[in-house]
């Protein structure tokens, strides 16, 4: 499908002629996320149609097991007195009893409120008492003990089913199993309740109450439809020729909408699905899976680069230089395929030899049978879309938000272009506002915000349509171009507005940096918080002869500053005099999810590192002005 660019009362538009009136792609489409399971189940039928390790072996689950447990779990939150649009919270890790009880909500009618696992005890707290949750479904008594206490404040919080472990009267605490077995003893008693629940919810009510990272302020609770999530999942699968033959690997939290909308995408279509055990058993987890989609965010991608440079350079200068001298042929050629422009016969042999040496161990990291990659939550930077591209392991970017749940635009293997999230998916469109700002109407924007009518009316125009807070641009061709975050520009004492996001990127292309935040609202010049990679610090140091061992050592060093000083020059040297980043500061510690400094999408939380680093922001300024003559 073909979007157009026109002018309308000065905005920039790119509208699908289905938007306002949504087409639906099956004859049979379904209404709700109970249909979408249950005409997957009739399509599809499979022994292995989720999959897990288990004391060091995969098991499986069949798609008539499934039917069966979703069913008994709906029936099982009835039993315990759970009726249409209430709440029910999950925290817990990726596993099929995570998407089992998902599924058993969406055929209660009952609303499911997902809890990412690194949020702190008393965020959970925030959660369940804001969202009025009476069940909260959760991983083990680990995961429980660790919120306990918070729970005590909780007043609509009545059970705590454990995926795994024992049920304990004395803390309300079920296990899954009994709640399935209540479930099935209920359809003993009443065989018609489970379809009368399923026919009982309508494709507008809310589905699940999803609450947002909070990056500039107080989570708020996103409510989704079950039209919203089946509008999204449909019109996304439509830019891309998924198979039941394809084998996804499930690596991202299923609290986030990205990761679930993709599950749904997998299960509609009759995958295969496996469950990575953890993040720190993935590269083991690819090997035995050998998947053929993978879907992770830029950091993902940015790590694997990273290892394989630092595998090259600590095993030998040469190898080294093999490896960089392949990865300039593979950016050079992926360039060349982007611009559609003809492969010379010396460039297209030189990538022969590349792919044998270093891009064949690219592809079997990801197990050797990867089609393509799909990549959202943050920015990926034009270098890794090339590296990788390159390399044979094909990436899809596309953007969107929870309020969009979330897909708005993506890059497709047969429609794509370098530097963009690609076009708006079927169904949706979306302007540019006068500033900038990216505005989307469709079928997949949210209800509103749970309980905060004023947040709500704020997030959209007068003629309803969703400011997503992002600014961007379009090309000729309709390709959305995301150039940064609306709340995230910030404004130096000069009066000049910076957008941190693409120096940042710049900044992140040398081989010695982690992670970068660009900092300066309010101040005479833009400075960075850089953390180091260490490792590619620990054998510069070896190489130069230099005594540094530990972080803090490494940060100290006025030669390893000097040394990240002169990459932050060269790699901003294009940009404009008010834009270049004029200091530095090193920071010894990565900043994590686990530490409140990232999203659980491993998107930087400004706000909370311009709180935790005051001291060193202050810091750099302060110095910058005892160094004028």
């Amino acid at each position: 499908m073909t979007s157009q660019v026109n002018k309308e009362n000065s905005q920039s538009v790119v509208r699908h002629s289905q938007a306002k009136a949504r087409v639906a792609l099956f004859p049979n489409e379904p209404r709700t996320l109970a249909d979408l399971f249950l005409q997957a189940f009739e399509k599809h039928q499979s022994d292995d149609a989720l999959n897990y390790k288990k004391n060091g072996s995969w098991q499986r689950i069949s798609t008539a097991e499934m039917l069966t447990r979703i069913e008994n779990i709906a029936l099982g939150l009835y039993s315990h007195g759970l009726r249409k649009n209430e709440k029910a919270a999950i925290l817990a890790a990726n596993s099929p009893e995570w998407t089992l009880a998902d599924a058993g909500c969406q055929f209660a009618g009952i609303v499911d409120v997902p809890i990412y696992t690194t949020l702190a005890a008393n965020a959970v707290e925030y959660i369940i008492k804001d969202s009025g949750a009476r069940v909260l479904f959760v991983q083990n008594r680990e995961y429980f003990d660790r919120v306990r206490e918070n729970l005590k404040s909780c007043p609509n919080l009545e059970k705590v089913v454990l995926f795994e472990g024992e049920s304990d009267e004395n803390e309300r605490l079920i296990s899954l199993a009994e709640l399935e077995k209540a479930g099935e003893n209920l359809k003993n008693e009443n065989p018609q309740l489970a379809k009368n629940l399923r026919n009982a919810v309508e494709p507008h009510d809310v589905a699940t109450l999803i609450y947002t990272s909070g990056t500039t302020g107080e989570p708020k609770g996103v409510m989704l439809s079950h039209a919203n999530i089946i509008s999204n999942v449909i019109d996304t699968g439509e830019k891309f020729n998924f198979d039941r033959r394809d084998v996804p690997l499930s690596v991202l939290p299923l609290s986030h909408i990205f990761e679930r909308g993709a599950m749904y995408l997998y299960i509609f279509n009759g995958m295969c699905v496996h469950y990575a055990e953890s993040i720190e058993r993935v590269p083991e987890n690819l090997q035995e899976v050998r998947p053929t989609i993978f879907v992770g965010v830029p950091r993902i991608f940015e790590k694997v680069y990273a290892k394989a440079k630092l595998q090259a350079a600590q095993s030998s200068s040469l190898k080294e230089k093999i490896f960089d001298l392949a990865i300039e042929v593979g950016r050079n050629y992926a360039l060349k395929r982007e611009r559609r422009e003809r492969i010379s016969f010396f460039l297209g042999a030189k990538h022969t030899i590349a792919d044998k040496i270093v891009f064949s161990k690219f592809r079997q990291f990801f197990g050797g049978r990867l089609r393509f990659c799909i990549t959202g939550g943050a920015a990926l930077s034009d270098d890794i879309y090339l590296i990788f591209n390159g390399a044979g392991v094909s990436i899809m970017q596309g953007y969107g938000l929870t309020e969009t749940s979330p897909v708005i635009t993506t890059n497709s293997p047969i429609d794509y272009r370098l530097g963009t999230v690609g076009k708006p998916i079927r169904n949706v469109e979306i302007r540019l506002a006068e500033d900038g700002e990216i505005e989307v109407s469709g079928p997949n924007v949210m209800l509103g915000y749970f309980n905060k009518e004023k947040a709500t009316a704020e997030a959209f125009t007068t003629d309803r349509w969703f400011k997503t807070g992002d600014i961007g641009r379009l090309d000729e061709h309709g390709f959305l171009l995301i150039t940064d975050r609306k709340k995230e520009l910030f404004k130096t004492s000069g009066g000049k507005y910076i957008a941190p996001s693409p120096i940042e990127q710049a900044i992140k292309t040398s081989r010695f940096v982690n992670q970068v935040v660009l900092v300066g609202n309010e101040r005479k010049f833009p400075a960075a918080l850089i953390v180091p990679n260490f490792e590619q610090l620990a054998n510069y140091a070896k190489i130069k002869n230099l005594n540094l061992k530990t972080p803090t050592e490494f940060c100290g060093d006025a030669r390893i500053v000097t040394l990240l000083e002169r990459e932050t020059a060269k790699l901003t040297e294009k940009l404009s005099q008010y834009e270049k980043v004029k200091k530095i500061a090193l920071i010894e510690k990565e900043l994590t999810v686990e530490s409140g400094e990232l999203t659980p999408t491993l998107k930087v939380k400004r706000r909370v590192v311009d709180e935790k680093y005051k001291n060193v922001i202050d810091k750099i300024y302060a110095d910058a002005e005892k160094e004028k003559p």
